[in-house]
């Protein structure tokens, strides 16, 4: 510290010492430079006669040893010259930066917004001369068993929770592709670090409909032991992290995992999910800088559908959505349309790829909207206009255009549509009715999966509820065990 002190000071008194009279305050006439007066060039005959030389010493950021450091603030003299100022630069830490003497501001917004790549057009025709990453037939037609899947089953859980079968839920209508289709371009090695809209990846990972009835309905068979709201899922077998509602905390999570995974040399990256809500909150910043200095192989996804609940993108930020920022923080990035599952399939196994293979992070930003309401708790008709929603609904429908694609290759007919609608719903249902019926969690999974050995003062807590459950039976569930 003393060194550093020593050549601080050593630095301040020759800097000091090159303002020319004229620029140096005198007591009771300080003599400002203002913004509107021509300053003193650096380097002009008029500079260099009032003794103004080239202050801002240009060297480059390194630690020096004690002795090194004091013999460098003793003979560390620059030469003077008459350079301008597009002569020079500094090696700054990032690289070499040039000086210019004309003043310019960075623009706030770019002349154009950024373009959305897609595959597939409205009425599910290949795009001419698009480039995307092939997929055979058999991954072709279980994306799209899996996004018919999914549509059925957030129809008949949303259902079940106006019905008061269960007690919250929340859909992907809309957003059935981007659910899918970044599914399908991942390994099973990666890892999944979810929002909450993106049961899709489960279920393409393998997670059945039974254990999504049984979650949704918070029964013993519940992973979660029925302490989490229903759509929390959670799976360590299929490297899914359990579902956490506080928005964007899983973003910095999924850059720790990512690092983690490149210390041990894995083949594989992390995803994290998000909304366009999530890119407002401060661990979204934090966590693309961490992965970006850290090159940790992680991808972040966006799902921007407009809305952060009731609040539009407009009122959240001026960028151009989410896919700009990530050039600010060094990360390469794309925007993608979110409503054309080959886009997507393609965005996210390209990126999959950089991730792995370069050790670097990937923004996708993936324009979509959300068809449904929020949740089972929002209408958004109260802030969205009606014919906004239908003409999505209809006109702009994943499952539709990639509907169309599957079977002008002739992989897909209207019977087998009607077989497969019928078979998931039956299945659907039957699943709920199991999940139903079972018992639940006793009430002392409550105090469970924290500690190893279970502290005193959660016996304590224990016992005061079972205390109470006693007192005032009428209060609490009767289908829990106490």
């Amino acid at each position: 510290m003393a060194v550093w002190l020593a050549r601080a000071s050593h630095l301040a008194r020759r800097a000091a010492a090159r303002v020319p009279p004229l620029l140096r305050p005198r007591h009771g006439d300080p003599r400002p430079w203002f913004l509107g007066s021509p300053p003193p060039v650096l380097g002009s005959p008029a500079a260099v006669e009032g003794g103004l030389r080239g202050f801002c010493s240009v060297r480059r950021f390194a630690g020096e040893s004690g002795s090194a450091a004091v013999a460098a603030a003793a003979d560390d003299e620059e030469p003077e010259t008459g350079l301008t100022a597009g002569d020079q630069a500094v090696d700054f830490p990032g690289g070499k930066v040039s000086f210019v003497a004309e003043m310019n501001f960075i623009p706030e917004s770019q002349r154009e917004r950024i373009n959305c790549y897609r595959v597939l057009d409205d009425d599910g025709r290949t795009i001419s001369g698009s480039r995307f990453q092939e997929v055979s037939k058999e991954v072709a037609l279980k994306m799209y068993s899996d996004m018919v899947t999914l549509q059925i089953m957030d129809t008949i859980f949303y259902e079940a929770q106006r019905q008061g079968r269960i007690s919250f839920y929340l859909t992907s209508n809309g957003e059935e592709a981007i659910n899918i289709a970044s599914a399908a371009a991942l390994t099973i090695d990666d890892i999944v670090l979810p929002q909450y809209r993106e049961p899709g990846v489960l279920l393409w990972r393998g997670f059945t409909l039974q254990e999504f009835a049984n979650q949704c309905f918070g029964n013993k068979l519940d992973y979660g032991k029925g302490r989490q709201m229903p759509i929390h899922y959670g799976s360590n077998r299929l490297n899914y992290f359990t579902v956490s509602s506080p928005i964007a905390t899983q973003i910095p999570h999924a850059v720790g995992a990512a690092y983690s995974l490149k210390m041990d040399k894995k083949d594989a990256c992390a995803i994290t999910y998000f909304g366009d809500g999530g890119t407002s909150e401060g661990d979204f910043h934090a966590a693309l800088n961490f992965a970006a200095v850290l090159e940790a192989p992680v991808i972040f996804f966006c799902r921007n559908n407009g809305w952060a609940i009731s609040t539009p993108t407009a009122e959240q930020f001026r960028s151009d959505g989410a896919v700009i920022r990530g050039q600010a923080y060094g990360i390469r990035s794309i925007r993608v349309d979110g409503n054309d599952a080959l886009a997507v399939y393609s965005a996210v196994h390209a990126a999959r790829e950089m991730a792995v293979s370069e050790g670097r992070p990937i923004l996708v930003e993936a324009l979509t909207y959300r068809v449904g309401h929020h949740s089972t708790s929002d209408d958004s008709t109260k802030y969205r206009p009606v014919d906004e929603i239908e003409h999505w609904r209809t006109a702009r429908d994943p499952i539709s255009r990639y509907r169309k694609w599957v079977q002008r290759n002739g992989w897909w007919s209207d019977a087998e549509e009607s077989e497969l609608r019928s078979k998931v719903r039956q299945e659907l249902l039957q699943a709920i009715q199991i999940a139903e019926r079972a018992p639940k969690p006793p009430l002392s999974e409550l105090f469970t999966d924290v500690y190893d050995q279970i502290p005193s003062n959660l016996h304590e807590q224990e016992q005061m509820l079972r205390d109470m459950v006693k007192k005032h039976p009428a209060d609490y569930p009767t289908d829990v065990p106490v």
